[in-house]
């Protein structure tokens, strides 16, 4: 896992190039917003199960179809697991906060997960949706917390979306 350091520094190795004015502007913003980042990764931590729970029970009010017979979170079994799917989501997005780099989310979590998704049958679209719900959550949970500007946030979450978004959703 790279974090934002470490890839700036790795792009301009591979081009044998010394760090240039953009470059030490972007190291500057990830320091300059580094306390921030463990702020809303310390959050994130605290609130992690109530975060799941009830961007689940928000995601079940708007897809409702999902926990009635046939749907892919019926039965206890289903239902847990897709909890547990979104913590893990949660969790890796941490990771990304802190880091103020995708490449954990690319590493640990989403490759080979739209083609797992599909070979077991597992709608990618209220996925999609559960990840949008709880980045909600943890940016109003950051906010509350004092954190200045939460927009940082948006980040990881956005970044798996649009990963794992379908055309036709």
């Amino acid at each position: 896992m790279r974090d934002a350091v470490t890839s700036l520094i790795k792009n301009y190795d591979s081009t044998g190039r010394y760090l240039d004015r953009d470059a030490l502007d972007t190291l500057k913003s990830y320091f300059a917003s580094g306390t921030e980042r463990v702020q809303a990764a310390a959050v994130i931590n605290a609130n992690a199960a109530s975060i799941v729970k009830q961007a689940g029970a928000q995601l079940f009010e708007d897809i409702p179809e999902l926990i009635r017979p046939g749907g892919n979170a019926y039965t206890t079994r289903r239902y847990a697991a897709c909890l547990r799917d979104m913590d893990y989501y949660l969790r890796y997005a941490s990771y990304a906060l802190v880091a103020g780099n995708m490449d954990v989310l690319d590493e640990r979590v989403l490759q080979g997960l739209r083609e797992t998704y599909n070979s077991l049958g597992v709608p990618i679209g209220p996925t999609v949706v559960g990840i949008q719900i709880m980045k909600g959550i943890v940016k109003e949970q950051v906010e509350a917390a004092g954190v200045g500007d939460a927009a940082f946030v948006d980040q990881p979450f956005d970044y798996m979306t649009r990963e794992l978004g379908e055309k036709d959703l």
